[in-house]
C-alpha cells in the first residue's frame, strides 16, 4: 500500500487541479464543422478514437488487434474508407473532440446512459454487459500462491455504503455509482482517477493497493484470467447497452453505422470476433506473452537490434519494425519467390554490396537493410526535401526499386501533379505504371511495373507504424 500512496496523492492532486474539464469552446457553434457521411467518404478517412486495453485495441507480435479494432476495420472495409485510429483513455476529452468535429466515432464499450445521450448520439449496441465490483478475494505472493485466507467479500450493494471505490474519471461507472448511492440511501466515496484506464485499476485491486473498482463484466471476466485473486461476481447494475458514439450533427453516419451493425451482428464473422476476445481462453492468454503491447511491450525478439541500427538512419525504430513485419513477419530465414532473404528480404547482390556475409543473420540482415534505406534516402534528398514525405518515396523504392519511383515522379510532373508529394500525386502514377499509357511514355526509363504492390506497401507500413506509435514507446 505504501508504494501506491505517493502515486495516488499525485493523481488526486492532479484531479483537483482539473476537477472539471473546461468544456468551453472558443469557437462559436457556426464555426464548428461536423463532418457527416458524405464529407467522410469524400475525404476517404474516418477518424476514430478507442481505448487501449487487452480486449479493445493492442498490438500482438507486430500486428494490431482487438475487439473494437476488428469491428472498426470491418465497418471501414464495408464503407470503403481508410480507418485512422487514435488512442485516448480520457473520456471527457474524447467527448469534447467529438462535439468539436475533430473525431467521427468514439469506439469503445460506452454504456448508454441518459446523461451521455444529452451530449452524443449512441449507435446500435455492439454488445451488452453489467457493471460489476472488482474486489480482492485473497492476496498473492510473487509465486502466484495465496498469502492470506480469503477476504470477506461484498455481496450486498447496501454494504458499499461508506466504501471508497476508485474509477476512471468521467466514466459511466461514476454515473452508476452516484445513482447507486441514491438507491441505497447512503454515501459511497467515489474516487475519480484521471489518466488511469480500468485495467490499470483492476491491477491495483489485485495487488491490494486500492480496495475496489468497477468494470464491465465482459472485460472483468477476461481480467480474471490475468488476476485469479480478484472477485467479479457482485453486480452493481443491470445489463446495459454498450455502443459507439457519434456527433448528433452526423445523422447519416449514425444511420450507416446502425444499418451495418444490425446486419453484421448476425454474421458468423461477428460471432468469431466476440468469441476470440471474450470467450476463447487461448486468445485471452496471448496477453501473457512478451510480444503483447500491454505486457512485455515487445514487437519482436529483434527489438534491441532494430533500435540500435535505426539510430544510424535517424528513423523511428517502430517504422523499421513495421518494414520488417511487412517483409518477413520477423521470420529470420524467410525467402521470397524472387530469392530475397532474411528479416529485411535482401537480394543476394544487395547483401553483397553492403557487406552482408551471412544473409540470414538477424544482425547482419537488419544492418544491410538499414544501409539500403540510407542509400535510397540520400538519393531522394535532392528531389524531396520534406523528411516525412521522403519516407514514402524511400519505402516505395525499397519495395520496387528507385528507378520505377523516379519514373512515377517524372510522370507526375508531366501531368501537372507535384513530384515531391506522394499521396494523390506520385502514388497515382506508381499505381498505374502497369497501364500502357504510362509505362510506354517516352519519359519512362524502367518500363512496366506492377504498381499495386508498392502502392499498398507504403500505405500498409505507415498504417501499421501508426498503430505501433499508438501503443509502443
Amino acid at each position: 500500500m505504501k508504494l501506491f500512496l505517493p502515486l495516488l496523492y499525485v493523481l488526486l492532486m492532479f484531479a483537483g487541479c482539473r476537477s472539471s474539464v473546461d468544456k468551453k469552446n472558443t469557437s462559436t457553434e457556426s464555426e464548428i464543422v461536423v463532418p457527416d457521411l458524405k464529407q467522410i467518404k469524400k475525404s476517404g478517412v474516418i477518424r476514430v478514437v478507442t481505448n487501449y486495453n487487452s480486449t479493445n485495441y493492442f498490438v500482438y507480435k507486430g500486428q494490431p488487434m482487438g475487439y473494437q479494432y476488428e469491428l472498426l476495420q470491418q465497418f471501414a472495409n464495408f464503407m470503403d474508407i481508410k480507418l485512422e485510429v487514435s488512442v485516448s483513455n480520457d473520456l471527457d476529452a474524447n467527448f469534447i473532440d467529438l462535439q468539436n468535429g475533430q473525431l467521427d466515432i468514439i469506439a469503445s464499450s460506452l454504456a448508454v446512459t441518459r446523461e451521455s445521450e444529452e451530449m452524443v448520439a449512441f449507435t446500435e449496441p455492439h454488445s451488452y454487459s453489467r457493471q460489476v465490483l472488482i474486489q480482492q478475494a485473497y492476496s498473492i505472493g510473487k509465486d502466484g500462491k495465496p498469502l492470506s485466507a480469503p477476504n470477506e467479500l461484498i455481496r450486498n450493494q447496501l454494504d458499499l455504503a461508506g466504501k471508497s471505490i476508485y474509477v476512471q474519471k468521467g466514466s459511466a461507472f461514476v454515473q452508476r455509482l452516484r445513482s447507486l448511492a441514491n438507491e441505497i440511501g447512503d454515501s459511497i466515496d467515489i474516487v475519480e482517477i484521471p489518466d488511469y484506464e480500468v485495467e490499470q485499476l483492476i491491477e491495483l485491486v489485485a495487488a491490494g493497493e486500492i480496495p475496489y473498482t468497477v468494470c464491465d463484466e465482459n472485460l472483468a471476466r477476461v481480467n480474471l484470467n490475468f488476476y485469479p485473486n480478484i472477485d467479479v461476481e457482485t453486480a452493481v447494475s443491470f445489463p446495459q447497452k454498450q455502443a459507439w458514439a457519434v456527433n448528433k450533427g452526423a445523422p447519416e453516419l449514425l444511420s450507416a453505422i446502425n444499418n451495418w451493425m444490425v446486419s453484421f451482428k448476425k454474421t458468423a464473422r461477428y460471432e468469431r470476433i466476440y468469441q476470440k476476445y471474450f470467450l476463447n481462453k487461448r486468445s485471452i492468454h496471448i496477453v501473457d506473452a512478451g510480444f503483447h503491447s500491454i505486457k512485455g511491450g515487445q514487437v519482436s525478439v529483434y527489438d534491441d537490434i532494430i533500435k540500435r541500427e535505426s539510430e544510424k538512419l535517424d528513423w523511428d525504430w517502430r517504422l523499421i519494425a513495421s518494414i520488417i513485419y511487412q517483409e518477413s513477419r520477423f521470420i529470420p530465414d524467410a525467402e521470397s519467390w524472387a530469392g530475397a532473404k532474411g528479416l529485411m528480404q535482401l537480394m543476394p547482390e544487395t547483401a553483397e554490396r553492403f557487406g552482408v556475409s551471412s544473409i540470414n543473420s538477424p544482425d547482419e540482415n537488419i544492418q544491410g537493410g538499414i544501409q539500403l534505406l540510407q542509400w535510397l534516402d540520400e538519393r531522394m534528398k535532392l528531389r524531396v526535401e520534406d523528411p516525412n514525405e521522403r519516407i514514402k518515396f524511400v519505402l516505395a523504392s525499397y519495395n520496387v526499386g528507385i528507378g520505377h519511383v523516379l519514373d512515377a515522379m517524372l510522370l507526375a510532373e508531366k501531368y501537372g501533379k507535384d513530384p515531391a508529394i506522394w499521396d494523390d500525386n506520385v502514388d497515382f502514377f506508381i499505381l498505374n505504371k502497369s497501364n500502357p499509357k504510362y509505362y510506354n511514355d517516352p519519359l519512362v526509363k524502367f518500363g512496366y511495373c506492377r504498381g499495386e504492390e508498392p502502392y499498398h506497401y507504403v500505405r500498409e507500413i505507415l498504417e501499421r507504424y501508426n498503430h505501433y506509435k499508438n501503443v509502443m514507446n
